[in-house]
C-alpha cells in the first residue's frame, strides 16, 4: 500500500492539523486502516477515517467500517456496571457474592465489587487452561472464576485482569439486570442513542468489519520485561492474556465464532464516533442527546484513582478509578496536557477517552496492531497533540 492516502469525513477548520496528523500516520507508522473523531461541547467536531479494511488494499475503509478494539470495550462494560450503580442496583462495595452466590468458593467471599472494578481481585486468569472452543461459553467460564483461587491476596496488589475483567463484571452485570453485558448496552444506551458500538456482533453485521493485523509477539523489544513472561506459558501474564488455544493462533478475531462471543473485556466492536459521542457526553457531565448516558455523581465517582503503581501483571505503573484507566500524573507517560482523561485503551492500538476538563472525547480504532509497552503508541503523540493544540 502507498503512503498517499485519501483522508474522508469532516474536520471543523480550527481542527485541521488533526487531519494532518491523522494523514500522517500511514506515512510515518505504517498505519493501514483507521477512524478518529473528536466530539466537544456535545458536537461532533473531527470525524475522519481512511486507508483499507483489509491487509491487502482491496477493501476500502467507509465511513460504517468497525473493528475489534479489545481492552477498549472494559470502558463500555465499566459504563454499564455505573449505571446500575445510578439505578441504585449496584453496590460497589458490596461482596460479590451479594449479586453472584457462587462466587464465594476458594476463599472468595470476602472480595467486593470495587476489587473486580479496580484488577485487585487477585482473578487476571485461571489455574488451567480453558479447553479449546470454550473461551466462548459465558456459564463454563464464570463457573471456573467462581472456582478459582485468587493469585494474590485481594486488595493488597493490584495487576491487569486482561480478560476476566469482562466476565468477572459482566457476571455481576447479567445477575442484577437479567441480561448479558451485551444485552444491557445495547438496550439501555446502544439502540437508543444510536451509537455503533457491539458486545457480541450479529452476523448482518460482518460485511464491514475491518480485518484485524496482529503483531508478532517477537516484535517486543527483549530487554522489556514483559517480554520474557509473555513468552514464557507457565508466568502468570501470559496466562492472563492467553486463556485459550484459539489466543495463540494469528487472525483467531477475525473469526466469526470470537465477534459473535460475548467477552466483555475483549472483543468489542466499533468505530471512532461512536466512541467519542460516547466520551463526549461523559466529559461533559453524562448527557446525550437528552438522555442520561451517566450522572455526574456516577463519574466523579469512577474517575476516583484507586490503583496506581507497579502492575502485578504488565509490570509497568497503571492507574485505575473504578474501571475506567486514568492518564498518568507527569512523566513520560502522561497521556493529555491535562492529565485527567479517563477511559480505556485497546491493545494494539485503539481508545477511548473523556477529558472533562477540555470537555471533549476522543475515539480512534484501527485495524494495524503495533505493540509499545514502554511508552504511549506513536500513533497517538501526533493525533493528540494536534486535538489539543486546537483547543
Amino acid at each position: 500500500m502507498t503512503t498517499a492516502i485519501d483522508i474522508h469525513g469532516t474536520c471543523d477548520a480550527r481542527f485541521g492539523r488533526v487531519k494532518d496528523a491523522f494523514a500522517e500516520n500511514w506515512a510515518k507508522h505504517g498505519e493501514v486502516g483507521a477512524s478518529l473523531s473528536v466530539a466537544m461541547e456535545g458536537e461532533t467536531v473531527v470525524d475522519l477515517w481512511g486507508g483499507s479494511a483489509d491487509a491487502v488494499g482491496a477493501r476500502p475503509w467507509e465511513r460504517d467500517t468497525i473493528c475489534n478494539t479489545y481492552s477498549t470495550t472494559k470502558g463500555i462494560t465499566t459504563i454499564c456496571a455505573h449505571r446500575l450503580v445510578d439505578q441504585g442496583l449496584l453496590d460497589v462495595d458490596a461482596p460479590v457474592v451479594k449479586y453472584w452466590p457462587e462466587f464465594g468458593q476458594a476463599g472468595k467471599e470476602n472480595i467486593t465489587v470495587r476489587h473486580l472494578l479496580t484488577h485487585q481481585a487477585g482473578l487476571p486468569a485461571m489455574r488451567e487452561f480453558l479447553p479449546a472452543g470454550h473461551g466462548y461459553s459465558w456459564e463454563l467460564v464464570t463457573d471456573k472464576l467462581a472456582a478459582t483461587e485468587p493469585w494474590w491476596e485481594p486488595g493488597t496488589r493490584h495487576g491487569y485482569h486482561a480478560v476476566t475483567f469482562g466476565w468477572l463484571v459482566g457476571e455481576v452485570i447479567r445477575r442484577i439486570s437479567g441480561k448479558s453485558v451485551g444485552t444491557y448496552w445495547h438496550d439501555e444506551l446502544a439502540e437508543p442513542l444510536g451509537i455503533d458500538f457491539h458486545i457480541g456482533l450479529a452476523e448482518e453485521h460482518d460485511s464491514r468489519v475491518a480485518e484485524m493485523i496482529p503483531f508478532a509477539m517477537q516484535a517486543m523489544a527483549p530487554d522489556h520485561p514483559i517480554a520474557s513472561v509473555m513468552l514464557n506459558p507457565n508466568s502468570m501474564t501470559f496466562r492472563a492474556f492467553m486463556l485459550t488455544p484459539e489466543a495463540l493462533q494469528p487472525g483467531f478475531v477475525n473469526t466469526r465464532e470470537w465477534r459473535a462471543a460475548e467477552i466483555p473485556a475483549a472483543n468489542g466492536h466499533g468505530n471512532a464516533r461512536a466512541l467519542a459521542r460516547l466520551y463526549g457526553a461523559l466529559a461533559t457531565g453524562g448527557e446525550l442527546e437528552g438522555r442520561r448516558v451517566l450522572s455526574k455523581q456516577a463519574i466523579d465517582a469512577a474517575t476516583v484513582e484507586q490503583s496506581w503503581g507497579e502492575d502485578a501483571i504488565l509490570m509497568l505503573p497503571t492507574r485505575f478509578g473504578l474501571g475506567f484507566m486514568l492518564d498518568y500524573p507527569d512523566g513520560e507517560m502522561q497521556i493529555s496536557p491535562t492529565g485527567r482523561i479517563f477511559g480505556h485503551p485497546g491493545m494494539g492500538g485503539s481508545f477511548g477517552f473523556a477529558d472533562p476538563e477540555a470537555r471533549i472525547g476522543i475515539g480512534y480504532t484501527m485495524n494495524k496492531m503495533l505493540v509499545s509497552y514502554s511508552e504511549m503508541d506513536p500513533r497517538w503523540t501526533g493525533m493528540l497533540g494536534a486535538i489539543y493544540g486546537a483547543l
